[in-house]
């Protein structure tokens, strides 16, 4: 253990299970440790660092914002925020934001916005879903491993198979006020959803008045291809939930609220960071990189290129490699940790999704060689 290590293990709450590696710089879709190993990242900061790390755009806005303003609270206008709300609402059609500071905030706040907005109590998500770890978005969440030690949650939350419209049309009949879902669940193991399943959501949720809040903390701002997952779909969801990859890498995140939602009663809630002039200025910053070095499409066509990669690999512990764009996810039929530990002993670091999923989060801007890197090393891995 080394002298960070072991200062930070002094003094760490003990709630995160921790790597033997200490990471102190970044570039690109690289990383490097306290003894200058280079490690490819796909992790991505489990789903910030679309842009990859230390992103010169970012850092310049980053710089020039906190030389003039760093915190300004709603209560004021401000320039970044209102350039970064226009911004947001021209790339999704939907008008109004609601800016926060983390997804699982994001998730709080929709729940709070549906529940305003219908009079109704009633919220149902689906099985395998991941929302967050505060007490709102926890009900929403389905694992048991999290839920459980913190019991009782919120109330009138319940749980629909996902992909299953059948079931999710009786829960819906009972008319609750929203429906919670992940366009790709990514925790639960890295399932897509079914077309028709989205497609049959916003119908239901429409013919029985409740809102449809899209969850795309993980998904959103290029990760499977698109600006947003959802746009994979054709539909459009009433709350629309964003955080990790919006401001480059600054905490940030955000509601947003389409017309279906109604009027706000103000003072129904608030945040006292969301909307700082310093996280919106990482923001725009990040989604003019974005759109200006196409990374959308180039998590497509990369992902794309790397699912064919990964479906190559001669394996009987493989059971199914699936994703959507730059979010992948390799099921076999063991415990992932040795398979992680042996990928960053190789120089990949990747991530769980669930005890049998390796799942892959690497920035937008990996190259193709560090693309074939990573094939090789799933390869060698999954082959021993």
């Amino acid at each position: 253990m080394s002298d960070i290590q072991a200062l930070e293990t002094q003094h760490t709450s003990g709630v995160y299970a921790k790597r033997e590696i200490t990471i102190v710089r970044g570039q690109g879709a690289l990383l490097y440790d306290e003894q200058g190993r280079e490690y490819i990242d796909c992790v991505g900061g489990q789903g910030v660092a679309n842009l990859g790390h230390a992103h010169p755009a970012v850092v310049a806005a980053i710089c020039a914002q906190a030389r003039t303003l760093i915190t300004c609270p709603e209560m004021f206008y401000n320039d970044q925020r209102a350039a970064l709300q226009a911004r947001l609402a021209g790339i999704s059609g939907m008008r109004r934001v609601f800016l926060c500071n983390s997804g699982a905030e994001a998730l709080e706040a929709a729940i709070k916005f549906a529940r305003a907005a219908t009079g109704r109590s009633e919220i149902v998500a689906t099985m395998r879903g991941f929302h967050g770890r505060t007490l709102g978005a926890l009900s929403a969440t389905w694992n048991k491993k999290y839920r459980e030690p913190f019991l009782p949650l919120v109330p009138g939350f319940s749980h629909v198979p996902y992909n299953d419209t059948e079931k999710l049309e009786a829960a819906l009949s009972a008319r609750p006020a929203a429906l919670i879902l992940e366009v790709v669940q990514g925790e639960g193991g890295v399932y897509p959803a079914a077309p028709e399943f989205l497609q049959a959501a916003q119908g239901l949720c429409q013919q029985h008045g409740a809102l449809l809040i899209i969850d795309e903390v993980q998904t959103g701002f290029g990760r499977t291809g698109k600006m947003f997952a959802y746009q994979h779909y054709a539909v459009q969801p009433d709350l629309l939930c964003v955080a990790k990859s919006i401001a480059g890498g600054i905490p940030m995140g955000a509601v947003l609220i389409g017309e279906r939602v109604g009027e706000l009663p103000t003072g129904s809630h608030g945040t006292t960071f969301g909307g700082n002039p310093l996280a919106c200025a990482a923001s725009l910053a990040a989604l003019e990189a974005l759109e200006s070095e196409n990374l959308p499409e180039r998590a497509a066509a990369t992902g794309a290129y790397l699912l064919e990669r990964l479906s190559q690999i001669q394996s009987p512990l493989v059971r199914e490699v699936r994703g959507l764009g730059l979010m992948i996810g390799i099921e076999i039929k063991q415990k992932v940790a040795p398979y992680l530990q042996a990928l960053m002993e190789r120089g990949v670091l990747a991530l769980p999704a669930g005890l049998t999923v390796i799942r892959l989060l690497p920035p937008l801007v990996i190259t193709r060689p560090q693309v074939d890197r990573v094939a090789q090393a799933l390869q060698e891995v999954l082959s021993q």
